[in-house]
């Protein structure tokens, strides 16, 4: 995937002549659209740019990401994977978005290959890979996304299932069941939830920008304020996490389901629901964990040796 998004912008630029050529293309497609492509905050609010800036606070509560982590060897190994995960993150997200700019220029001045994006947007990398690229070249590149799609879902499935196996089968269902039923049980929710997701992407009005918006604002508002605070503040309790965790998941149905529709239809600006949903899942993380019992000693113990541990080496 990574090759697939630094070649495609490349190509894309060099069939388009250089950069002036493509930032006349790019203006005469915003003379035509009454767009402005030349301006991050052009036609936006205020409210805009912070939802737009918050998807970041998304990061901090995605179980693919974060289990990638809480995989590391030791804490020897967290600051190499730190690096390594910002500076993939900068090169993939840098070509996705070159990718999309330069579409604009691409498709602008060759109005008669429009087709190939069959009235969707999104499907502007996968049109730009098959008509600049051989066959052979565009196959490779189209397969990096089920890469990348299958990478991400893969670990997504198991995270899933180990947390509904683990923490409420095996925590709440049957703490004694035996090692042969979890591994059946895991099973089965991959399964169950993969034919979820199956009936959610069936949809034909879901676009996948909405869909992974509001995926990411769920797992962000629910999950991120908890694991920020897990690892800052040891006076958080487990009744703590948990109300955090509701208070943040309910936040964002209500605010994309009631809130948004509502400002909309009142001609006002809406609001990303990860805003809202975290900020709600942080207080009530502080405020119940300061209303109920302090943490055991044990379990400050274990806060302050990793704190040590971690400060020791940076």
């Amino acid at each position: 995937m990574l090759f697939a998004l630094i070649l495609t912008p490349i190509m894309v630029y060099l069939s388009l002549g250089g950069a002036a050529e493509m930032s006349a293309a790019v203006q005469a497609v915003a003379a035509n659209t009454g767009k402005e492509y030349g301006s991050l905050f052009a036609g936006t609010t205020f409210l805009g740019i912070i939802s737009t800036a918050a998807w970041g606070l998304g990061y901090f509560g995605q179980p693919h990401i974060l289990a990638r982590f809480m995989a590391a060897e030791n804490v020897k190994s967290l600051n190499s994977a730190r690096r390594i995960g910002m500076t993939w993150m900068i090169v993939c997200l840098g070509g996705a978005v070159a990718a999309g700019y330069f579409g604009i220029a691409y498709f602008g001045g060759h109005p008669e290959e429009i087709e190939a994006l069959g009235g969707n947007d999104e499907r502007i990398f996968i049109a730009l890979a098959t008509l600049l690229f051989n066959p052979w070249i565009a196959g490779v590149i189209l397969s990096a996304i089920l890469a990348a799609v299958m990478s991400t879902l893969s670990c997504q499935l198991l995270v899933c299932s180990s947390a509904i196996t683990e923490d409420f089968y095996k925590g709440f269902l049957r703490p004694n069941a035996a090692q042969n039923e979890l591994v059946w049980v895991g099973r089965i929710m991959v399964l169950a939830v993969a034919i979820i997701a199956i009936l959610i992407a069936g949809n034909p009005d879901s676009k996948v920008l909405g869909l992974v918006s509001y995926a990411w604002a769920g797992f962000g508002a629910a999950f991120g304020p908890v694991v920020i605070l897990s690892v800052m503040w040891k006076r958080m309790t487990a009744s703590g996490a948990l109300a955090g965790m509701i208070s943040g998941a309910v936040v964002v149905v209500l605010w994309a389901e009631k809130v948004n529709p509502a400002l909309s239809k009142a001609g006002l600006p809406t609001m990303y629901e990860i805003v809202p949903g975290f900020i709600l899942c942080g207080l009530a993380v502080v405020a119940v964990s300061l209303l109920s019992k302090t943490p055991e000693r044990e379990v400050v113990e274990k806060f302050e040796k990793a704190d040590a541990d971690y400060r020791a080496i940076y």
